[in-house]
């Protein structure tokens, strides 16, 4: 493109407190546009008349009770000349306001689950598809067919056609409810769709391809750019060309079939982007900012502003991981004087050496220079702990292989289980080279993967919530911990539990990839390899329990406040002696004495004593079901759902502190059973929902007990697919309380549940990726202090890649 129509930063919206997740054009006021986030509002943005450049926010919406995820507009009608604004969320509502008013004219419910993408047809029609795995249309109609969460709907203009994309990764057309047609072609989760005309229409998916469709079936052509999922496209009114943006960092323009500009952001994931009235491009990204882009020079923002944006992209962290940047070694890189030398095309990128740093620029085509768009850390694509996506696949490296002097390179994928030399000959022929380069590639891939073996994992781990060896409710011991430390809820010292072998594959990919030496020395030598790494931290399937306890205490405690009770409520000598030899007994694992019926009964009674003193009892209640005899006897049949219904009772957040604690840690120590796992996961729904409502409270001991509670839920749903539904809610939790949390334990229990929830399940993973995930836990990836926190947080990110 030349420089008269490359689009230029128009303003920067520093808009709202958290990641951006959707934009629309909105029918009134003229050229203004709508925004919704994670913060759980939805904002309208109206041209400021007096300064070209900037847009003011007009009006705050609220009505959601979790993140806001989309947006679609409903046109104009005589009852709503000015259109109304339909919102999703997290909450699994769709909130529909007018400009007049900050709260919901209406909501309307019916999805189980989050509400991930909206679109208005005429005549006020609504579609909606949820990470349910359903459609609902504007009168509430359910519609099945995918097997997975469905990511986007469309209206198509011909009344009564609609379409849908999914993670099962087909795109449906729809009648009547009825499904028409299934698409296939993308090879993982279909993220956007958008409307060409009324036969044509675009999709775009993680597997970072852009796909053109004939209504009739047929893919017609297939855009590669991107390197890493795709989330929105939006197409301009000539019906051919179309805007992307991306977890890549770019919102990417495509002008006759080509990617014409590319302009990069200083924020991970660009959520979000639509084309307003005059032309222009606003995008939302996981920063919080909106940022709009202008072909119009009356429109471009002041040379400050362009400077600001330009020093914001400069500071940005690149992480090669994405194989956008290629192999990298810094001692084969050209220095600054490489930048003398013009670009041959918008967006092309290089890397100079600058000291033993990497430097990453792009070229401008409207500026006619190099911009930098940030600096390189870490390790090469084929370096870092992560394996890099290309095509849709993932493998151990991703090289760029240059053929022409300033043309683009071609990306050569390799796993290390792959042939060197079979890898080179497919790559020529598909690349229409010649043979004589066989021998050259084959050694380049042997040279530039050396040092990198199979190992097996280490065969022992340390619990990193004891700092002993994980512990297993009812095993035998496999050995003890060397270092002797204790676990802090029991003071026993645990018994080492032995890695899985299914996860020595998972461990070398995760963590035998060599680091960029920043010393510019040989990068490839068998000795720079560091050791196979075990994750320690997740899946944890073990579950977590409160086992300490103070007898002593809590038998004091228990018979001076029922000296004090209501002569109504006061216990008899008979049954504070049934009390302490029941306490005594669940105290002591070991025992082999069992709880008698009487002993049982008295406990279930008492706990329903006065909430100001319960308290010692709810300690009692807290131990007593980790036996399986009262386990089966309080939590089986009937009796579960009441002893469930009657923690929840006490975890209201009117409740007493104590209390709430007390409960959610019985709850807690209810997985160590059969039966209570059994009433847990039947009750999940509304055992979550009400612990989630408790991070509000300003206490570490009952945030440290809602992390555990989400950690053991987590544990019960590895390994489990189908059960996306239970997996979206425990995300969901977790992420919502991280944002209040601040005692490291507690965070450090979520990261695990985090862990757990998306290990080995890419829907789930797609789901965390959804919640901005990745950029909520960031922060935590650089503490020290527990060092387990920041092992546990870039393991976590390192599975979101």
């Amino acid at each position: 493109m030349s420089g008269s129509n490359s689009y230029r930063l128009r303003c920067s919206l520093a808009a709202h407190e958290m990641d951006v997740r959707g934009l629309a054009a909105v029918a009134f006021p003229d050229g203004a546009f709508v925004s919704v986030s994670r913060d759980r509002t939805a904002r309208v943005w109206v041209p400021n008349p007096s300064e070209n450049q900037v847009f003011t926010e007009m009006h705050c919406m609220n009505g959601h009770s979790n993140f806001v995820s989309c947006v679609c507009i409903l046109a104009p009608n005589e009852t709503y000349p000015r259109g109304l604004i339909a919102t999703g969320g997290h909450d699994n509502n769709i909130c529909v306001f007018s400009l007049d008013r900050p709260d919901p004219l209406f909501t309307l419910k019916g999805h189980t689950n989050t509400v991930c993408t909206l679109s208005a047809g005429k005549f006020g029609t609504i579609l909606s598809g949820s990470w349910d795995t359903t459609i609902y249309s504007h009168c509430l109609q359910s519609i099945s067919g995918h097997s997975a969460a469905v990511w986007a709907v469309v209206i198509l203009p011909e009344q009564g056609l609609m379409l849908s994309g999914s993670a099962d990764k087909t795109i449906k057309l729809w009648k009547a409810g009825r499904c028409e047609n299934t698409y296939t072609g993308h090879e993982d989760c279909v993220r956007g769709l958008a409307v060409i005309n009324e036969v044509e229409f675009f999709s775009c998916s993680n597997d970072a391809s852009i796909r053109r469709w004939m209504v009739t079936g047929e893919c017609v052509q297939v855009y590669s750019g991107h390197t890493n999922y795709i989330y929105s496209l939006a197409v301009f009114p000539n019906g051919q060309d179309f805007i992307s943006t991306g977890e890549d960092r770019t919102l990417r323009v495509w002008r006759k079939g080509e990617c014409s500009q590319t302009i990069r952001l200083p924020a991970q994931s660009v959520w979000c982007c639509c084309i307003l009235p005059d032309g222009d491009i606003a995008v939302g990204a996981s920063d919080g900012v909106i940022r709009v882009f202008t072909e119009s020079e009356e429109r471009v923002a002041s040379a400050q502003d362009l400077q600001a944006f330009e020093d914001e992209l400069s500071k940005a962290i690149i992480d090669p991981k994405t194989g956008d940047l290629g192999d990298i070694k810094i001692e084969d890189l050209p220095g600054r004087e490489h930048l003398n030398e013009p670009g041959n095309r918008d967006g092309q990128t290089r890397l100079i050496k600058e000291g033993s740093n990497v430097e990453a620029y792009q070229w401008s085509v409207s500026d006619g220079r190099w911009v930098k768009i940030g600096d390189v850390v870490g390790g090469s694509s084929q370096q870092n702990s992560k394996r890099v996506m290309y095509e849709g696949k993932e493998y151990d490296f991703v090289f760029s292989i240059d053929v022409n002097e300033g043309g683009p390179g071609l990306k050569l994928p390799y796993n290390m289980t792959d042939d060197p030399w079979l890898t080179a000959h497919n790559f020529l022929e598909k690349n229409d080279l010649s043979p004589m380069f066989l021998d050259q590639v084959a050694n380049f891939i042997i040279e530039n993967t050396k040092g990198h073996t199979l190992g097996p994992a280490p065969a022992s781990a340390t619990d990193p919530f004891t700092g002993a060896g994980r512990y297993i409710p009812g095993s035998e011991s496999t050995g003890t911990v060397s270092s002797g430390r204790a676990d802090p809820f029991t003071g026993k010292i645990h018994a080492i539990r032995p890695v899985h072998p299914e996860h020595h594959m998972r461990t070398w990919i995760m963590y035998t990839n060599i680091p960029l030496n920043p010393l510019g020395g040989s990068a490839y030598s068998s000795s720079s390899a560091p050791k196979a790494t075990t994750n320690i931290f997740f899946p944890n399937m073990d579950g977590v329990m409160f086992e300490q306890a103070n007898t002593t205490q809590i038998l004091g405690k228990l018979r001076e406040l029922n000296s004090t009770a209501p002569a109504d409520r006061k216990l008899s000598d008979a049954a504070l002696d049934c009390l302490e030899k029941l306490l005594l007994l669940v105290a002591d694992q070991k025992s082999p004495a069992q709880p008698t019926a009487e002993q049982i009964s008295v406990l279930w009674r008492t706990s329903h004593w006065p909430e100001d003193i319960v308290f010692p009892v709810l300690d009692i209640l807290r131990l007593a079901v980790r036996h399986p005899e009262v386990n089966a006897q309080l939590c089986g049949g009937t009796e579960g759902a009441s002893l469930c219904n009657h923690l929840l009772g006490l975890m209201s957040p009117e409740g007493r502190p104590a209390n709430q604690m007390l409960a959610l840690r019985t709850l807690c120590n209810c997985f160590s059973g059969s039966h209570g796992r059994a009433l847990l996961l039947g009750q999940r729904d509304a055992v979550l929902s009400r612990a989630g409502d408790l991070r509000v409270v300003s206490n570490k001991n009952i945030h440290v007990a809602l992390a555990t509670l989400v950690l053991n839920y987590a544990g019960r749903l590895y390994g489990q697919p189908t059960e996306i539904e239970a997996k979206a809610q425990c995300l969901s939790v977790a992420s919502t309380t991280l944002e209040v949390v601040h005692d490291k334990e507690a965070v450090f229990r979520l990261l695990v549940a985090l862990g757990t929830t998306v290990a080995g399940d890419s829907t789930a993973k797609d789901l965390a990726r959804s919640l901005g995930v990745n950029s909520q836990i960031s922060k935590y990836a650089r503490v020290s202090d527990p060092a387990k926190v920041g092992e546990c947080c870039r393991l976590v990110l390192d599975e979101l890649q």
